[in-house]
Parts: C-alpha cells; sequence; structure tokens
C-alpha cells in the first residue's frame, strides 16, 4: 500500500524551506573567502550574473523534475529515462556525504555561539584556539552530536509541520539579522575600503580560474545536483507557478551571500588596516577572525552571540534539506515510515561524522590525497560528484527527454517567461561549464594547479 506523499502547504511555504536550504555555509562561510580569493568585486558581478543564469536553469529543470515524477531522485531519473536510473543513486550519495562533515561544523557554530551567549567570548581571541578546540577528543564530538539531534527532531516532524514551520520563521530572521551586521560592519572605521573592494569589479583580475571558482559555488550554495531541489520539488504543488517560485529563491539566496559578504569583508578590512590576507581561507575567517573583530566592537559579545546565531540559523536550514533528502529517499525507496528512516539516516551520519569530527586530533594522522578527513569528504563530493550529477542532469532534460518536456510542467502553472534561456543553457551553456568546472576541481584537488 502506498503513503500519500507529504507537501508544502503553498507557494510561500516551498519558497521558504527551498531557500532555508540553498542558503547556509555556502553563503556565511564560504562565499565571502572566495570573494576575497578570487579578486573581490569581479568574482561577486560573475557570481550573480552566473546565479541568474546558470544557476537558474539548473535549479528550475531539477525542481521541475521532482515535481513531474513526484518522486526523489532515487527514482525521479529512473522515471524519466531507465538510462539515466544510475544518476538516481549518485544524487543520493552526495547529501549522504555531505550531512555528516556538514553536522560537525554546524557543531562548531554552536560551540562559537555557547561562547558568546555567555559572554565568554574573550576565550576565542587567541589564534590557537580554534585549532585546540577541534582536536579535543570529546567536546567536539558533543556540540556534533547536539547538532544532528536538533536537525532530526524537526525532520521527524515532517515536511509541512517540521521543515516548512522551521523555515517559515528561520527565514526572515535570517535576513534580519544580515542585513542589521552588514549595515553595522559599514560604520566601522575603515570599513569604506572593504565596501570598495567588496563592491568594485576590478576586470585585470577576470581569470578563466575566476569564473570556474563562480560557478562551482553555485552547486554549494545553490544546493544544486545533490537531489535536494528533486526532493523539494516533488513536495511542490501543481499549481505553484515554478518559475517565479526559483526567482524568489535565487533572491533570497544570492541576497544574503551578497550580506554576509558586506558584513564580513569591510569589518575584516577595518579591523587588519587594509590588510587582505586578514580574510583568510576557510575556518579562519569566521572562527578566528571574527571573534577580534567582534572583541573591538561597542557590545561586540552581543553582537558576535547574533552573527553565530544567525550562522547557525543558516546551517540548521542547509542540514535539515540534506536530512530531509536522505530520509525521502529511503521511504521511496524501501516504503519506511518517516521515524523508521530517520533513525537509519542518523545512525549512518553519526557513522561517517565521526572521522572528521576526530579528523583534527584523533585521526590527524589520516590524510587522503594529502587532505584531512573532512578535507576530502568536501571534496570529493562538491568538486567531483555534484558536477557529473549535474553534467547528465543537462544531457538528460536537453537530449534525451528534450526540453519541451520539462517546459510543459513549467507550463502547468503558467506561462514559462524565459524557456529559451533555459534550453540555451542546459543544451549548450551549462554543459560546458561543467565540464570546465570538473577538470579544474579535479587538477586542483589533485594539486596540478594553484591558485
Amino acid at each position: 500500500m502506498s503513503q500519500q506523499r507529504s507537501t508544502f502547504s503553498g507557494k510561500i511555504g516551498f519558497v521558504l524551506a527551498t531557500a532555508g536550504s540553498a542558503v547556509g555555509l555556502g553563503n556565511l562561510w564560504r562565499f565571502p573567502y572566495l570573494v576575497a580569493q578570487y579578486g573581490g568585486g569581479i568574482f561577486l558581478l560573475i557570481y550573480v550574473i552566473l546565479a541568474f543564469t546558470f544557476g537558474f536553469s539548473l535549479m528550475c529543470a531539477e525542481i521541475a523534475i521532482g515535481r513531474k515524477t513526484g518522486t526523489s531522485a532515487i527514482g525521479a531519473y529512473k522515471k524519466l529515462d531507465k538510462r539515466f536510473a544510475f544518476l538516481g543513486s549518485l544524487a543520493s550519495i552526495v547529501p549522504v556525504i555531505i550531512l555528516p562533515y556538514y553536522s560537525v561544523i554546524g557543531g562548531w557554530i554552536l560551540k562559537y555561539l555557547s561562547l558568546f551567549a555567555a559572554g565568554s567570548s574573550s576565550l576565542a581571541l587567541t589564534s590557537d584556539y580554534f585549532n585546540n578546540y577541534i582536536a579535543k577528543p570529546i567536546e567536539p564530538v558533543g556540540w556534533f552530536l547536539l547538532y544532528i539531534a536538533l536537525t532530526t527532531l524537526i525532520v521527524l516532524s515532517g515536511v509541512e509541520k517540521g521543515v516548512e514551520k522551521v523555515s517559515r520563521f528561520m527565514m526572515p530572521t535570517l535576513v534580519i539579522l544580515t542585513i542589521f551586521i552588514a549595515i553595522y560592519s559599514l560604520f566601522m572605521p575603515g570599513a569604506i575600503d572593504g565596501l570598495i573592494y567588496y563592491i568594485r569589479p576590478d576586470f585585470s583580475k577576470f581569470s578563466w580560474t575566476t569564473l570556474l571558482a563562480a560557478t562551482g559555488q553555485l552547486f554549494y550554495s545553490m544546493s544544486l545536483a545533490m537531489g535536494i531541489m528533486i526532493t523539494f520539488g516533488s513536495y511542490m504543488k501543481k499549481d505553484v507557478n515554478i518559475e517565479s517560485s526559483v526567482k524568489q529563491i535565487e533572491l533570497f539566496d544570492t541576497g544574503i551571500a551578497f550580506f554576509s559578504g558586506l558584513m564580513i569583508i569591510p569589518s575584516v578590512f577595518a579591523f587588519s588596516g587594509g590588510d587582505k590576507s586578514a580574510l583568510g581561507k576557510g575556518p579562519g575567517l569566521m572562527f578566528v577572525t571574527l571573534p577580534k573583530v567582534f572583541e573591538s566592537m561597542a557590545g561586540g559579545t552581543i553582537i558576535g552571540a547574533i552573527f553565530f546565531l544567525l550562522v547557525s540559523f543558516a546551517a540548521l536550514t542547509s542540514s535539515i534539506s540534506g536530512m530531509e533528502t536522505v530520509v525521502s529517499v529511503f521511504m521511496d525507496k524501501f516504503k519506511w515510515q518517516r521515524k523508521s528512516a530517520c533513525i537509519i539516516v542518523v545512525v549512518i551520519c553519526i557513522i561517517l561524522g565521526l572521522p572528521s569530527c576526530l579528523g583534527y586530533g584523533v585521526f590527524k594522522s589520516i590524510r587522503i590525497m594529502d587532505m584531512d578527513i573532512l578535507t576530502f569528504f568536501d571534496f570529493i563530493s562538491n568538486s567531483v560528484i555534484m558536477p557529473i550529477v549535474a553534467l547528465f542532469t543537462c544531457i538528460l532534460v536537453g537530449y534525451a527527454i528534450k526540453p519541451e518536456a520539462i517546459i510543459k510542467e513549467f507550463e502547468l502553472s503558467g506561462k514559462f517567461k524565459r524557456k529559451r534561456l533555459f534550453t540555451v543553457m542546459i543544451k549548450y551553456i551549462a554543459p560546458v561549464f561543467i565540464v570546465g568546472i570538473l577538470i579544474f576541481s579535479i587538477l586542483e584537488g589533485v594539486g596540478v594547479v594553484k591558485v
């Protein structure tokens, strides 16, 4: 006996939940350091253009595939064309890999939130505090497990009562907090130099690697090529307009990314006296530099607590969507109840997450392709599997079932105004970009190219 599939209550619920999936650490943690690494304003300009062309087309395709087939990625590709059934398994593997290590980073954020909330932020001011913390054998595991527990409680509540309800609260709060801190940072002495660096394109810094880096960021930031958008699309009612929904999701995602850069880059410029190297890369930006920035502010402890609360919201909305996608796969594949699927997913998440959590201490000596365990999981999912899934999705839609099959799904709920752009991107432009991303990412990952 088949179960009735859950659905979002309507367009607002779908947009907020899907935007919540897209908005996460990719926007608040990854985007600002990529802007710094790839020339400031020129990276921002390229990213915005690509988000509303390349990203728009891929997100449209995935959401329409989900709604058309009414199933998660594990069955959606097979329903459209049996030759592409392997894509369902490949796409479903991505959140299984990402969710555990993402939850490890989520645990780090909860730790820093607790420091600021307790008024103990001064502990985080020393440059080696973060590295010493993640090397501990027990405490990071505790925060990791707490983060998984919070994610699981929401997913257990289902689509409308859990995922949608939480997103309705988190997304507007996230937007308000981001804009507030961004505006606050602009009033710091020296912040204007950071603002100029951030928003003024320097075309002399344009390069092929900048273009590829901006395109690659779309996968991470917009939750593409990991089955999430297909799963959420399968929960979408037929009378909800896909095109306008995607536009609104893009505005949320790109807007949060923009304001994240606006609150981090000018503030770090102000604190460092204009030293671009202070922007750092990866965890150093958020967990090492920013506590010092907050310390220099009037009311910095409160601002820091608000900031890490914001990041916690962003991370949680994304991990909820990741877990929901994996749970949906198990429910569709094995006809399990939601509770049973959640239990299995949590066990898998803990088993795969513990090595990443302990990879900076107990398992520090374990290196894969000269990467620590967490970095390797990030590389294999974001730089290898996701571009492959996106490439074959373009081939499926562009040449196997033809774009018209997907366009018909759009037109069930209104006119598809940008169908010409969609067709050109899916058939010709996106595949070329994706092949470039895949080749470049692998060469960079194995150390053949450096940027």
